[in-house]
């Protein structure tokens, strides 16, 4: 007896935009213009420019598997040098244009990509990366105007034909490089494939996770050069929803301007970006009453900001968690549990999967309200990093997260603290998560962290760093740790600051607080 057979389906990427042009072809891309203008284009018509991208790439001798680096915001070029450069099977290698020339020369080095997509007001930053690696990297500027030196791929373009074939290869190849954000350690890279991709796009489309659909306005603030923009890319085009990208503006100001005019329903970033966008519609009044929807992850989200958020403007706010490594999303709090918390991130959906183990990566007997070390793994979970040979994952393909973690008897996720973080006191753990917590909380305090001071008599005790919203003592601030946390785990000292530090990904800063005040330094 022969089995039936069903047809072959490549999950390649360019599939998403193939759908939206055919099916719902003048459904928007949005992006905001430096002038205070907005640029549009349909799915139809932005889907003969990527193959034109292609095109252009193809006659400068990429090929399958090379790598094309961009660095640029959110704009509808950028997303164009995406769906070109992942639709001809080359490894679309996204830059941080917030780090520094030599952190991305080196990671340009090591992807050995030979063409860089630009941003105008990016080009100095550019240049200094092209003159730090170690071959040649040839410059193609978009949003905006190109000097002599460099090539606007607008021009290349033009010429281009826009029939260029897109797939034919097999969906475990590479389509993207994003380096980690490197807020507690040096970065590395991961490698994503078209079906990791793909797959990561279906489980965000749930109703019980991102839960986009073709009615949406999505305003993606979450940067596309970080982990994938979340996904948006992908997942608007694959359901026909307009997609409303900033450009390199996410001030208050222009953010609420943005949503008022493309009727936003559904906006995603970091928390500090609607603490932006609160703060200036607390200062200028107004509302967005398009807006239903806020989904944040990247960093954990003050109970209090949430508060804030769902009460002056009448939205759901959806926390999440994940990690580059994740393609980059691990459990998003769904939309319709009446017990959605700052503290949860969410249940996990199909194809991804959690454990929580002890420090030497064996499993806890008890998987639900035991804190421990949490492990992933599933489709679009990271093997290996980008170079490397050996797998970060144990035998039963668990990965190692780096996260401390507790999942409750409903399933729910809740990061408790990152085991990088840790402070050991006279030989004793403190976990500065929980005492950010109960910080974060306070109606007065914008942004909290805590990290450890070198001490003579105990090796490191704990100091709290805030940005404040409002006065309040250091008594005040302190007070509601008591009987919360064990009374040594309290700080030893609170320091102001005019303003928390951020890293490009508008995660706090860690990195550079350690720098700054692990030892007797500024206070």
């Amino acid at each position: 007896m022969i089995d039936g057979a069903m047809q072959p389906f490549a999950l390649t990427l360019d599939k998403f935009l193939a759908h939206a042009a055919k099916w719902r072809p003048t459904s928007e891309v949005i992006t905001a213009r430096e002038d205070g203008g907005i640029d549009r284009i349909g799915y139809a018509d932005l889907k003969v420019r990527c193959q034109r991208v292609s095109s252009a790439l193809a006659r400068l001798g990429v090929g399958l598997g090379d790598r094309v680096a961009t660095l640029a915001w959110n704009t509808q070029a950028h997303l164009e040098a995406w769906y070109g450069i992942m639709g001809m099977g080359a490894v679309c290698h996204t830059l941080n244009p917030r780090l520094t020339a030599d952190h991305l020369a080196a990671m340009v080095a090591r992807s050995e990509a030979g063409i860089l997509v630009v941003s105008a007001d990016l080009i100095a930053l550019a240049r200094q990366i092209a003159e730090r690696v170690p071959h040649a990297l040839r410059l193609l500027v978009i949003d905006g105007p190109a000097t002599a030196d460099d090539s606007a791929l607008d021009a290349l373009i033009d010429g281009a034909g826009d029939r260029f074939p897109w797939g034919g290869f097999d969906e475990t190849a590479p389509c993207g490089l994003c380096f980690t954000s490197g807020t507690t350690g040096a970065p590395k890279g991961v490698t994503y494939t078209h079906r990791s991709s793909f797959l990561h796009t279906l489980r965000a489309l749930q109703v019980d996770v991102m839960a986009i659909s073709g009615a949406d306005s999505v305003l993606a603030v979450v940067p596309m050069f970080h982990a994938n923009a979340w996904g948006l890319p992908f997942a608007a085009p694959a359901v026909g929803a307009k997609l409303v990208l900033p450009g390199r503006h996410v001030d208050g100001a222009s953010l609420v301007r943005l949503i008022r005019a493309e009727a936003v329903t559904v906006a995603v970033g970091v928390p500090t970006v609607w603490l932006g966008l609160l703060e200036h519609l607390e200062a200028e009044g107004g509302e967005v009453p398009s807006l239903k929807r806020i989904i944040v992850g990247g960093a954990p989200m003050p109970p209090a900001l949430m508060a804030r958020l769902e009460e002056r403007l009448g939205v759901i706010v959806q926390t999440s968690w994940g990690m580059t490594e994740l393609s980059p999303s691990g459990v998003v709090a769904s939309a319709g549990d009446p017990k959605r918390s700052a503290a949860q991130s969410g249940r996990p959906a199909v194809g991804v999967d959690l454990m929580v183990a002890d420090a030497e990566g064996r499993r806890l007997p008890e998987q639900r309200t035991m804190e421990g070390h949490l492990h992933v793994r599933g489709a679009a979970v990271v093997e290996r990093y980008f170079g490397e040979t050996a797998p970060v994952t144990d035998a039963e393909g668990w990965f190692a997260t780096g996260d401390l973690a507790r999942i409750d008897e409903a399933g729910n996720l809740s990061i408790t603290g990152r085991v990088k973080d840790l402070i050991k006191s006279g030989g004793e753990w403190i976990n500065p998560a929980e005492i950010e917590a109960v910080v974060s909380a306070l109606p007065q305090v914008s942004l909290a962290a805590v990290i450890g001071r070198a001490d003579e008599k105990w090796g490191e005790r704990p100091i709290l760093l805030v940005e404040m919203r409002e006065a309040l003592s250091d008594a005040a601030l302190l007070a509601p740790l008591k009987g919360r946390v064990a009374n040594w785990w309290i700080p030893d000292q609170v320091v102001r600051l005019e303003s928390m530090p951020l890293a490009a990904t508008g995660k706090i800063d860690k990195l550079r607080l350690r720098a700054q005040y692990s030892t007797d330094g500024p206070t």
